[in-house]
């Protein structure tokens, strides 16, 4: 597997961002799915923030959508459609 490109994730943000904030019912399906993202001990290393390494997040985007990970653009509709699945799933559990 190729290096993770670095900051990918700061790229990314702006994405995911731009396609949960006018959607307020994917608001709680979004920190839910930042939250099982986010690198362990967040707290103590800056950014300071619950965010993905970008190791991890290289390794998603590669699970996601193929190739080296480098390529491919996270698009709004992508994080539209997977919140909407999270939420699904989500009320389906027992």
């Amino acid at each position: 597997m190729t290096a993770a490109p670095r900051h990918r994730w700061r790229t990314d943000a702006a994405v995911v961002l731009g396609a949960v904030l006018p959607h307020p019912s994917l608001w709680g399906p979004g920190l839910a799915a930042l939250g099982r993202l986010a690198r362990r001990g967040w707290w103590h290393r800056p950014p300071f923030l619950p965010v993905p390494s970008d190791d991890y997040w290289h390794f998603r985007v590669v699970t996601a959508f193929g190739g080296a990970g480098n390529e491919a653009a996270l698009t709004r509709r992508d994080v539209v459609a997977y919140l909407q699945w999270c939420r699904r799933t989500r009320l389906h559990r027992g």
